[in-house]
């Protein structure tokens, strides 16, 4: 997975482009109206109903655009949230706080609407032994703040990259020559390279879960687009052999029959790529 001086060296990735995208030479609006030792006040407010996220993103912004600007927080991370709550208050130059506006604005609407959706996600399988994982479709950029958003909403990540796992997927059996070959050459791979990597194969069906088990050394299986028959076939299968994984067009309406087939996951790309974004807005405070 990715570690921590990566997350942070990606974060700060972002910070830099949104304000270099969205200031360039500078916010002329405010610096044609507003004085430069101007001070004022904003809340940041909910319009909306669900998850929040992306509190301590913003942070981590108006500390980017100008150190001496200060927070009052007053909702955390993970909330759920109704309209008209305030989730923060921020003081300071005036300026200041209108050239971060947007860029908080942006990624805490994407975030929360993330974090509310893998909440939905996660309260429909409670009960049973499965754990929500998000995939690879995220926003090409800003992929560490969706998965963020994803634990914020109670899922888990699953791999944050190609790098951090092997995926043997269906165009890599094919290119490859087979599901035993694909397998088989990924370990020479590993121990070549001395990767310490995790192999996952994705099945087609019952007989490629058949193929896949005969092989040492694979994590987990992907069962991709099993029916809800097959999925439970396969898990009983697998056993305790490796650990089991549901994708492919899953739901909130079917979400719930996959994990009572007994999987231990259930990914999903819709957690990030098929949101709406919660309504935010920052407004001064006369």
């Amino acid at each position: 997975m990715i570690t921590q001086e990566q997350f942070d060296q990606e974060v700060r990735a972002i910070i830099a482009n949104a304000i270099r995208e969205d200031v360039g030479d500078g916010d002329h609006s405010s610096l044609a109206c507003i004085p430069e030792n101007a001070r004022g006040k904003a809340k940041l407010l909910v319009k909306d109903k669900g998850v929040i996220g992306g509190v301590n993103f913003a942070k981590k912004i108006f500390a980017y655009v100008d150190k001496n600007l200060k927070l009052d927080v007053r909702i955390e991370d993970g909330t759920e949230v109704t309209y008209g709550d305030v989730v923060m208050y921020v003081e300071g130059p005036s300026q200041s706080i209108l050239k971060a506006e947007r860029a908080v604005l942006n990624s805490m609407q994407r975030m929360s609407a993330i974090a509310t959706k893998t909440r939905m996600f996660v309260n429909l399988v409670k009960g049973t032994n499965t754990k929500i994982l998000d995939t690879r479709k995220t926003t090409p950029g800003i992929r560490v703040l969706e998965k963020w958003a994803v634990k914020l909403g109670g899922g888990e990540n699953h791999r944050f990259a190609l790098y951090d796992m092997i995926m043997l997927k269906d165009n890599h059996i094919d290119f490859a020559g087979g599901i035993t070959k694909a397998i088989e050459t990924s370990k020479i791979y590993l121990k070549e390279t001395g990767k310490d990597l995790k192999i996952m194969v994705e099945a087609r069906n019952l007989s490629e879960v058949e193929e896949i088990l005969r092989n040492e050394g694979v994590y987990r299986i992907l069962l991709d687009n099993f029916d809800y028959e097959d999925t439970r076939k396969a898990v009983e299968l697998i056993g305790d052999k490796c650990l089991t994984e549901s994708s492919g067009n899953i739901n909130e309406t079917t979400i719930r029959h996959y994990a009572e087939c007994g999987v231990n996951y259930i990914s999903c790309g819709a957690l990030t790529h098929s949101v709406h974004n919660m309504d935010l807005s920052l407004k001064a405070i006369k």
